[in-house]
């Protein structure tokens, strides 16, 4: 996939370390993976490398975010919402600028980053530039504005994607390929060209 996308496009390519969906708790083997993902990420051209982990309390796991920005270096590395996970977000905040993350993703330990609002622009105050805080969660081009200019962030995520129905004529409706709370099976999710250059013209305006 990601060879295939560096041919496709020109901005920058981060490259998502994530053995698994659920928590941010790993093993051993899973550990194993993801300094493989990395290796083989770096090798066939990713720009950065995006990771979380955590420990069993709550706390940015140090140890394994030393061990595994070893393997990434000299990429960027962004540490992902695992951060809206932590205990204490503003004592992480500073473990993971001393660690020598680039970027944090976070919705402000809530459900969206509008709703989080108030923790990101704090965060964002916090980190003074040492770290760049990237709001991320539930972002639309309906409240891009008020995020970007409540927070102060110079950048954000969003997926920006839509629904797009599937090319198929025959279709089995008595049997689904995931669990039955996954997406509908004649249903694709996509990048919505559309929504990014909306939200890009958004942001330009702002910042």
């Amino acid at each position: 996939l990601l060879q295939v996308v560096k041919q496709c496009v020109r901005v920058p390519v981060f490259v998502m370390i994530r053995p698994r969906g659920g928590d941010f708790l790993y093993s051993d083997r899973e550990v194993e993976v993801m300094k493989a993902d990395i290796r083989l990420a770096k090798l066939h051209g990713a720009d950065g490398l995006v990771f979380g982990a955590l420990t069993e309390d709550g706390r940015i796991d140090t140890e394994l975010c030393t061990a595994l920005l070893a393997v990434c270096r000299p990429l960027p590395v962004t540490f992902h919402r695992a951060f809206d996970m932590v205990h204490d977000p503003l004592v992480a905040l500073e473990t993971l600028i001393s660690l020598g993350f680039e970027r944090v993703l976070t919705s402000g330990c809530d459900s969206s980053a509008l709703e989080g609002l108030s923790l990101i622009k704090r965060l964002a105050e916090q980190a003074k530039g040492r770290i760049v805080v990237v709001p991320g969660g539930g972002i639309t081009e309906r409240n891009l504005q008020r995020i970007l200019e409540g927070s102060t962030a110079s950048e954000f995520h969003c997926s920006a994607r839509s629904a797009r129905d599937s090319g198929m004529k025959f279709r089995n409706p008595n049997v689904a390929m995931g669990a039955s709370f996954s997406a509908p099976e004649y249903s694709i999710k996509v990048a919505d060209v559309a929504k990014v250059r909306t939200l890009n013209a958004i942001a330009k305006n702002i910042l």
